[in-house]
């Protein structure tokens, strides 16, 4: 079935959306199915709703989590630096609030950049990891300028065509850009206090902050958990290049390369994005 809204597709899903305490952080959060825990992350100046089309058939096999990082979507915006760590307590935080012991966990782009440090630094808390196009790996100027100005732009300015164009940034099929997506994002970026919020999330992209929590294989070599790489074709952040580089860091590693994708696969390809899922957490054999 094509897409037709958020909404439409989370009608047939029983789910629960609420706010969690974390940490003085009120979080908001969407759980839905049964089994083995599988907690969501989404990117830099996302939200939940990164995942409306994964939670169906995720919830088939798992009980899945996705959540508001701290500063992001509806979730308090604490005026501090976002900064890796941060992210990644809040993250232990919400795993704490909701008993939670151990979890899968799937992050894209910043997110998958939050789940990795967090299997480096808490490796009793994970079970298996997938980094979806975690996002430039080799820390490119460049890329870090782009990603930087353009959400600035977005957020400054959240009229239809900027932040338009900041969620097309995401897509290699630019078509599949909902005016409903533009429209939630728009809500977030004109949120009081927003600007000072993806301030502090935009400081991972300055090369001072950043050198601290840079992906390096002195950290990433320590990640114990079998861990899934989801690449694409048209990943306008890092290339195949950058995923052979995490695949000679990490010590359980494989590579999974949707071709026809650009930084956001689990909407673009969804029946290959759950399939890939499936395969890695619930058999624990390499995708097709």
């Amino acid at each position: 079935m094509s897409h037709i809204s958020i909404w439409g597709e989370l009608a047939t899903v029983d789910h629960e959306l609420r706010h969690v305490d974390v940490g003085g952080v009120r979080t908001r959060v969407l759980q839905a199915g049964r089994g083995p825990d599988l907690v969501l992350l989404h990117g830099t100046g996302g939200h939940l709703e990164a995942y409306a089309r994964n939670i169906g058939g995720l919830a088939r096999d798992f009980r899945v989590t996705a959540y508001d990082m701290v500063g992001h979507g509806w979730s308090d915006t604490p005026d501090r630096p976002y900064t890796i760590d941060v992210l990644s307590d809040h993250l232990l935080g919400l795993l704490d609030a909701l008993g939670i012991d151990r979890a899968h966990l799937s992050g894209e782009s910043l997110g998958g950049w939050v789940v990795a440090w967090s299997a480096a630094h808490h490796p009793d808390r994970v079970d298996r990891l997938v980094l979806n196009t975690p996002g430039n790996i080799a820390n490119k100027p460049e890329v870090m300028a782009r990603m930087r100005d353009s959400t600035m732009a977005a957020v400054r300015d959240p009229s239809d065509e900027t932040v338009r164009r900041r969620v097309e940034f995401l897509f290699h099929h630019k078509e599949m850009v909902t005016d409903e997506l533009v429209n939630l994002r728009r809500a977030v970026y004109s949120r009081p206090g927003f600007v000072q919020a993806i301030t502090n999330t935009l400081v991972l992209q300055d090369p001072a902050v950043r050198k601290d929590f840079a992906w390096d294989p002195a950290w990433v070599g320590r990640i114990t958990a079998p861990t899934l790489l989801l690449w694409t074709g048209h990943d306008p952040t890092g290339g195949l290049d950058e995923a052979e580089m995490l695949l000679g860091w990490l010590p359980d590693a494989r590579l999974h390369v949707i071709t026809d994708a650009g930084h956001w696969p689990q909407w673009e390809q969804v029946g290959e994005y759950l399939l890939a899922h499936h395969d890695f957490l619930v058999h624990g054999k390499d995708p097709a």
